[in-house]
C-alpha cells in the first residue's frame, strides 16, 4: 500500500504506443557549399576593393599629403602601425597574430554555423575581408594605409569600414532574430465568420 507512485511519461508526438519517442529530424546548421561561395565572394571583394583603394591613395599622395573633397571629408595618405585608433602602434606581431586567430576563429564559427541565418555569409564575409585585407598589409608592410579622413574621427580605410559594416549587420539580425513575432492585432468591430 505504500508503494511509491509509478510515473508514465507519456510524449506529445511519440510512436503509437506512447512511451517511445519519435525520432528528431536534425538539421545540420554547418556551412554548405552555397553558403562557402557567398562568404569567399564577399569577402574576396572586401579584399579587393580596400587594396586597390590603398593602392591608388599611394601611388597619388605621399605620406601626410591630403585632398579635400567636401565639408570635413578628406581624402588624406597616412599610415596606422597599430589597430584602431593607433592602439598598440608598438606591438604590430602582436596584432598579427591576434587577427590571425580572430579570422580563424570566424572561418571555424562560420563552418559550424554558416547556415544559421541568410544573412552570416555577408556579415561574416565583410568582418574576414576587411580584416585579411588589413592584415596582409601588416605583415607585407608592417603598417596599414589610412585614408578616409573626417577630421572630427581618426582616419580609417575601407577595410576598417567593412568591418565596423559587418559587424553591425550581425549584431542587428542577432537582435532581430530574437525578437517575438508580433501576433495579429483583431478588430473588435469585426464579426467572427
Amino acid at each position: 500500500m505504500n508503494e511509491p507512485a509509478r510515473r508514465l511519461d507519456v510524449r506529445v508526438g511519440s510512436s503509437t504506443n506512447g512511451l517511445s519517442p519519435v525520432s528528431f529530424a536534425q538539421r545540420s546548421l554547418a556551412a554548405g557549399p552555397m553558403q562557402w561561395v557567398a562568404l569567399a565572394a564577399i569577402a574576396f571583394s572586401a579584399i579587393a576593393a580596400d587594396q586597390l583603394t590603398k593602392h591608388i591613395v599611394t601611388s597619388q599622395l605621399a605620406l601626410d599629403d591630403g585632398v579635400h573633397v567636401i565639408g570635413p571629408f578628406w581624402i588624406h595618405h597616412v599610415q596606422n602601425s597599430g589597430i584602431a585608433f593607433g592602439f598598440f602602434s608598438q606591438a604590430t606581431a602582436i596584432v598579427i597574430v591576434l587577427t590571425g586567430l580572430a579570422v580563424a576563429w570566424m572561418l571555424f564559427f562560420f563552418a559550424h554555423s554558416g547556415a544559421r541565418h541568410p544573412i552570416l555569409p555577408v556579415a561574416l564575409g565583410l568582418v574576414i575581408g576587411g580584416s585579411t585585407s588589413n592584415l596582409l598589409d601588416r605583415v607585407r608592410l608592417g603598417y596599414v594605409t589610412d585614408f578616409l579622413d573626417f577630421r572630427w574621427w581618426p582616419a580609417f580605410n575601407l577595410a576598417d569600414s567593412f568591418i565596423v559594416i559587418g559587424v553591425l549587420v550581425l549584431l542587428a539580425t542577432l537582435v532581430l532574430s530574437e525578437r517575438e513575432p508580433r501576433r495579429p492585432v483583431r478588430d473588435a468591430t469585426a464579426r467572427p465568420s
